[in-house]
Protein backbone atom coordinates (compact mmCIF):
# COMPACT_ATOMS: atom_id res chain seq x y z
CA UNK A 1 0.00 0.00 0.00
CA UNK A 2 2.79 2.24 0.33
CA UNK A 3 3.51 2.05 -3.44
CA UNK A 4 0.07 3.69 -3.41
CA UNK A 5 0.75 6.33 -1.11
CA UNK A 6 3.89 7.36 -2.60
CA UNK A 7 2.50 7.66 -5.63
CA UNK A 8 -0.96 8.66 -5.27
CA UNK A 9 -1.11 10.61 -1.70
CA UNK A 10 -2.86 9.64 0.88
CA UNK A 11 -6.50 8.70 1.42
CA UNK A 12 -8.66 12.04 2.28
CA UNK A 13 -9.67 11.72 5.44
CA UNK A 14 -13.43 10.12 6.36
CA UNK A 15 -15.62 12.29 8.84
CA UNK A 16 -18.05 10.58 11.22
CA UNK A 17 -20.89 11.90 9.58
CA UNK A 18 -20.40 11.08 6.16
CA UNK A 19 -18.94 7.35 7.16
CA UNK A 20 -22.14 7.49 9.57
CA UNK A 21 -24.48 7.90 6.96
CA UNK A 22 -22.39 5.59 4.20
CA UNK A 23 -22.39 3.01 6.46
CA UNK A 24 -26.30 3.63 7.46
CA UNK A 25 -27.34 3.32 3.77
CA UNK A 26 -25.40 0.51 2.61
CA UNK A 27 -27.05 -1.67 6.43
CA UNK A 28 -30.49 -0.33 4.87
CA UNK A 29 -30.12 -1.54 1.12
CA UNK A 30 -28.58 -4.68 2.77
CA UNK A 31 -31.95 -5.01 4.81
CA UNK A 32 -33.75 -4.14 1.73
CA UNK A 33 -31.89 -6.54 -0.66
CA UNK A 34 -32.37 -9.49 2.15
CA UNK A 35 -36.02 -9.16 1.98
CA UNK A 36 -36.41 -8.88 -1.61
CA UNK A 37 -37.85 -12.12 -2.77
CA UNK A 38 -37.86 -11.30 -6.15
CA UNK A 39 -34.18 -11.25 -7.57
CA UNK A 40 -34.07 -7.90 -8.91
CA UNK A 41 -33.40 -4.66 -6.78
CA UNK A 42 -34.26 -1.22 -7.60
CA UNK A 43 -30.51 -1.21 -8.75
CA UNK A 44 -31.20 -3.49 -11.08
CA UNK A 45 -33.17 -1.01 -13.59
CA UNK A 46 -29.57 1.75 -13.84
CA UNK A 47 -27.67 -2.04 -14.05
CA UNK A 48 -30.02 -3.45 -17.04
CA UNK A 49 -29.18 -0.54 -18.93
CA UNK A 50 -25.52 -0.63 -18.29
CA UNK A 51 -25.93 -4.56 -19.10
CA UNK A 52 -27.95 -3.87 -22.83
CA UNK A 53 -25.28 -1.10 -23.41
CA UNK A 54 -22.82 -3.91 -22.92
CA UNK A 55 -23.99 -6.23 -25.73
CA UNK A 56 -23.29 -4.20 -28.80
CA UNK A 57 -19.96 -2.49 -26.99
CA UNK A 58 -18.47 -5.44 -27.05
CA UNK A 59 -19.78 -7.47 -30.33
CA UNK A 60 -17.10 -6.23 -32.31
CA UNK A 61 -15.06 -9.25 -30.06
CA UNK A 62 -17.08 -12.07 -31.44
CA UNK A 63 -20.14 -13.93 -30.50
CA UNK A 64 -19.13 -15.09 -26.87
CA UNK A 65 -17.84 -11.76 -26.00
CA UNK A 66 -20.94 -9.98 -27.42
CA UNK A 67 -23.13 -12.55 -24.92
CA UNK A 68 -21.04 -11.90 -22.32
CA UNK A 69 -20.49 -8.26 -23.11
CA UNK A 70 -23.83 -7.59 -20.99
CA UNK A 71 -22.09 -9.28 -17.61
CA UNK A 72 -18.73 -7.10 -18.27
CA UNK A 73 -19.95 -4.06 -18.88
CA UNK A 74 -22.37 -3.95 -15.61
CA UNK A 75 -18.97 -5.23 -13.64
CA UNK A 76 -16.67 -3.13 -15.72
CA UNK A 77 -18.58 0.36 -15.56
CA UNK A 78 -18.31 0.18 -11.48
CA UNK A 79 -14.83 -1.18 -11.44
CA UNK A 80 -14.17 2.25 -13.48
CA UNK A 81 -15.88 4.81 -11.25
CA UNK A 82 -13.91 2.78 -8.48
CA UNK A 83 -10.41 3.31 -10.35
CA UNK A 84 -11.07 7.05 -10.27
CA UNK A 85 -11.89 7.61 -7.17
CA UNK A 86 -9.40 5.39 -5.65
CA UNK A 87 -6.46 7.69 -7.91
CA UNK A 88 -8.57 10.82 -6.26
CA UNK A 89 -8.09 9.00 -2.82
CA UNK A 90 -11.78 9.57 -2.07
CA UNK A 91 -12.76 6.46 0.49
CA UNK A 92 -16.22 7.45 0.58
CA UNK A 93 -16.49 7.76 -3.44
CA UNK A 94 -14.10 4.56 -3.32
CA UNK A 95 -16.66 2.47 -0.72
CA UNK A 96 -19.51 3.13 -3.35
CA UNK A 97 -18.66 2.27 -6.16
CA UNK A 98 -17.21 -1.08 -4.55
CA UNK A 99 -20.43 -1.39 -2.80
CA UNK A 100 -21.89 -1.41 -6.63
CA UNK A 101 -19.52 -3.75 -8.19
CA UNK A 102 -20.64 -6.62 -5.69
CA UNK A 103 -24.26 -5.22 -5.96
CA UNK A 104 -24.14 -6.34 -9.45
CA UNK A 105 -23.29 -9.87 -8.56
CA UNK A 106 -26.77 -10.77 -6.56
CA UNK A 107 -28.66 -10.08 -9.65
CA UNK A 108 -26.08 -11.50 -12.31
CA UNK A 109 -26.32 -14.93 -9.94
CA UNK A 110 -30.25 -14.96 -10.35
CA UNK A 111 -29.80 -14.68 -13.74
CA UNK A 112 -27.15 -17.45 -13.75
CA UNK A 113 -28.98 -19.92 -11.60
CA UNK A 114 -32.00 -19.19 -14.47
CA UNK A 115 -30.45 -20.36 -17.27
CA UNK A 116 -32.10 -23.81 -17.22
CA UNK A 117 -35.46 -22.82 -16.43
CA UNK A 118 -35.32 -19.34 -17.96
CA UNK A 119 -38.35 -18.03 -15.99
CA UNK A 120 -37.36 -14.52 -15.92
CA UNK A 121 -37.99 -12.13 -17.89
CA UNK A 122 -35.76 -10.25 -20.71
CA UNK A 123 -35.01 -7.42 -22.81
CA UNK A 124 -33.64 -7.33 -26.22
CA UNK A 125 -33.50 -10.29 -28.03
CA UNK A 126 -35.39 -12.27 -25.47
CA UNK A 127 -31.85 -14.84 -25.68
CA UNK A 128 -30.64 -15.76 -22.23
CA UNK A 129 -26.93 -15.28 -21.82
CA UNK A 130 -26.12 -17.33 -19.39
CA UNK A 131 -28.20 -20.08 -20.76
CA UNK A 132 -26.24 -19.22 -24.15
CA UNK A 133 -22.99 -19.39 -22.14
CA UNK A 134 -23.56 -22.49 -19.57
CA UNK A 135 -24.18 -24.24 -22.72
CA UNK A 136 -21.17 -23.86 -24.48
CA UNK A 137 -18.68 -24.51 -21.61
CA UNK A 138 -20.68 -27.40 -20.95
CA UNK A 139 -21.87 -25.90 -17.06
CA UNK A 140 -25.28 -26.10 -17.93
CA UNK A 141 -26.43 -28.24 -14.99
CA UNK A 142 -24.20 -25.95 -12.68
CA UNK A 143 -26.45 -23.11 -12.97
CA UNK A 144 -28.06 -23.19 -9.65
CA UNK A 145 -24.51 -23.99 -8.13
CA UNK A 146 -22.99 -21.11 -10.38
CA UNK A 147 -25.47 -18.65 -9.38
CA UNK A 148 -25.31 -19.37 -5.96
CA UNK A 149 -21.93 -18.92 -5.56
CA UNK A 150 -22.32 -15.98 -7.61
CA UNK A 151 -24.73 -14.64 -4.88
CA UNK A 152 -22.25 -15.37 -1.71
CA UNK A 153 -19.84 -13.23 -3.39
CA UNK A 154 -21.79 -10.23 -4.08
CA UNK A 155 -23.13 -10.24 0.00
CA UNK A 156 -19.55 -11.13 1.48
CA UNK A 157 -18.03 -8.37 -1.06
CA UNK A 158 -20.39 -5.99 -0.11
CA UNK A 159 -19.92 -6.60 4.15
CA UNK A 160 -16.15 -6.47 3.07
CA UNK A 161 -16.61 -2.82 1.60
CA UNK A 162 -18.58 -1.88 4.26
CA UNK A 163 -16.20 -3.07 6.94
CA UNK A 164 -13.40 -1.22 4.96
CA UNK A 165 -14.65 2.24 4.72
CA UNK A 166 -15.29 1.72 8.53
CA UNK A 167 -11.89 0.55 9.61
CA UNK A 168 -11.18 3.58 6.96
CA UNK A 169 -13.02 5.86 9.14
CA UNK A 170 -12.11 4.93 12.40
CA UNK A 171 -8.48 4.73 11.23
CA UNK A 172 -8.75 8.69 10.47
CA UNK A 173 -10.69 9.22 13.70
CA UNK A 174 -7.77 7.78 15.26
CA UNK A 175 -5.32 10.08 14.01
CA UNK A 176 -7.56 12.98 14.42
CA UNK A 177 -7.58 12.45 17.94
CA UNK A 178 -3.96 11.75 18.43
CA UNK A 179 -3.04 15.10 16.68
Amino acid sequence: MEFFEEHLGEWQPVSRGVATAWLAAYALFLIYALGDRSGFLFLDYANLMIHECGHPLFSWFGYTIMIMGGTLAELLVPLACAAYFFVKRDAPGFAFCGFWFFENFLYVGVYMADARAQALPLVGSGDHDWAILFGQWGLLLQDQKIGHTTRILGWMGMLGVMGWLAWRAWHDWQEQRIS
